[in-house]
């Protein structure tokens, strides 16, 4: 991976560390809480597209260096610095819708969201946008931008739409107020919040039941939840039965017919009480 990882970890915005399968991926500026610069969004770009097709990277985990996740746009280097100029604020806005949703929401790799500290305002996009996200107890949350003269703009409203009930999230974004960990696993914007001790461990555990999977499979099944979960039912019917033989017939693993195998004729595999056994990886 020395083609992801081309500058010193002092100097580079973003670090990936490739370990067991597990793909780190870490904002990295922890002087600015990993607020998302010019430099974090074309090489977060670069760090998915990469990652996307190595073969070493079965999960992705994406946290942020020190003692945040991110603190939202760096308002400076984001906003004022390319207010001049239409051209480069088109691209850098293209850009940033491209890394934080259009791309990591339709991921081919599973991806985890490892909230270790401060998560505001712009930062709720990829959050929510990972499939799954654990957060340390005594992380930091906030939609404060009401507290700035402004709203949750860019596509920050609609993140939060998906995961929170409209109370818990009219709340958020009418009073600004911060919340921890507990409380971000409470409204649904996290999975589960554990201490901050054993938040990396958690992550792994859970990194390692989703690299047990069919990854065919895996990727087809949360690529169609998230497509489906937007259409009429009718039209969801049809859809979905056809991923199913789209992940049947490009799965080279056969995982279909291992799993009813096993379960049919072997009787070896009783759904319910774990995977079926894969016996070509």
């Amino acid at each position: 991976m020395s083609d992801v990882n081309t500058a010193s970890p002092s100097e580079d915005p973003v670090l990936v560390d490739l370990q067991d399968g597990i793909a780190w991926v870490t904002l990295n500026r922890p002087s600015k809480r990993n607020a998302i610069s010019p430099p974090v969004v074309y090489r977060m770009c670069e760090v998915l597209n990469q990652l996307e097709t190595d073969p070493a990277c079965k999960v992705l985990v994406l946290t942020g260096a020190g003692e945040a996740f991110s603190a939202g746009m760096d308002l400076r280097d984001y906003f004022r610095a390319t207010d001049g100029d239409r051209d480069a604020q088109l691209k850098l806005f293209r850009a940033n819708a491209q890394w934080q949703w259009r791309q990591l929401r339709f991921y081919a790799k599973p991806t985890i969201a490892m909230v270790n500290g401060w998560c505001f305002g712009g930062a709720f996009t990829p959050l929510v946008s990972c499939d799954l996200a654990i957060a340390a107890e005594e992380a930091t949350f906030g939609l404060s931008e009401i507290n700035w003269g402004i709203i949750p703009a860019g596509i920050v409203s609609r993140a939060v739409a998906q995961l929170v009930r409209e109370r818990d999230a009219m709340y958020l974004v009418m009073t600004g107020e911060p919340f921890d960990g507990k409380r971000a696993a409470e409204i649904g914007l996290v999975n589960e919040a554990v201490p901050r001790a054993r938040l990396r461990e958690r992550v792994v555990q859970l990194a390692k039941v989703l690299m047990d999977k069919n990854p065919t499979v895996l990727r087809t099944a949360k690529q169609a939840y998230r497509q489906a979960a937007e259409m009429p039912w009718e039209q969801a019917g049809d859809y979905l039965m056809a991923k199913a033989d789209q992940s049947t017939f490009a799965d080279p693993e056969r995982g279909r017919a291992q799993g009813m195998k096993q379960f049919l004729d072997e009787k070896t595999y009783r759904p319910g009480l774990g995977a079926y056994r894969r016996e070509e990886r």
